[in-house]
């Protein structure tokens, strides 16, 4: 782990626990179309993939645009208190920085930034890549090569910290090391249940 350049985090499932929010999100936005709160295949489906994706999965073809419009105008703050902040995450990033670079590569597209700024970490990121950044979301590897054209390193030089088979399939066809997080079911270079467990890792 000598030549580890970059660290790369995901966001849902990593950097924070995201369940109640994404539940409460979709939830809503359901029930405002007068659909039946989501089943739990559902909440597994929009906890990985982007909102894009997901709205087309919860809702038929027709009206989407309606639901899209609709969605675009919530207000996101509400659905803040839900979401629970990762406790090593801060420290973790403060000691990676600034011998490392660090990034995330999320599947989530315009609450990226306003959660950055709400929870104070726009300052310990180099680079966000989300779903509006590139052509191919996640499972697809464009947003991990994103992340290595831009720091001109190569896949060997990167770890990708992610929770789901999504963030596998990424890290494993861009060619990056991959840490699951809290997902013994995955394949991964390491395993581990809490975020510190990345300083020794790389033997910080």
């Amino acid at each position: 782990m000598q030549n580890i350049k970059v660290v790369a985090f995901d966001c849902d499932g990593v950097m924070f626990d995201t369940a109640e929010v994404n539940k409460a999100y979709y939830n809503s936005l359901l029930g405002r179309f007068g659909r039946p709160l989501m089943t739990e295949s559902q909440f597994n489906f929009v906890h990985m993939h982007t909102v894009d994706e997901s709205v087309a999965y919860l809702f038929d073809e027709q009206g989407l645009e309606e639901v899209h419009a609709f969605r675009k105008s919530m207000d996101y703050q509400p659905f803040l208190k839900y979401m629970r902040i990762e406790p090593y995450l801060k420290p973790l990033l403060r000691r990676l920085r600034p011998r490392y670079k660090t990034a995330i590569a999320t599947n989530r597209t315009d609450t990226m930034d306003f959660v950055l700024t709400a929870y104070d970490l726009t300052p310990l990121f180099d680079l966000v890549i989300t779903a509006r950044d590139v052509s191919n979301p996640k499972p697809h590897p464009e947003p991990l090569n994103k992340i290595s054209a831009h720091f001109n390193c190569a896949p060997d030089d990167m770890i990708y910290i992610g929770d789901s088979e999504l963030d596998q399939i990424a890290a494993q066809a861009a060619g990056v090391r991959f840490i699951a997080y809290n997902n013994r079911s995955l394949q991964a270079d390491y395993h581990i249940t809490v975020l510190d467990e990345v300083e020794t890792i790389l033997a910080l």
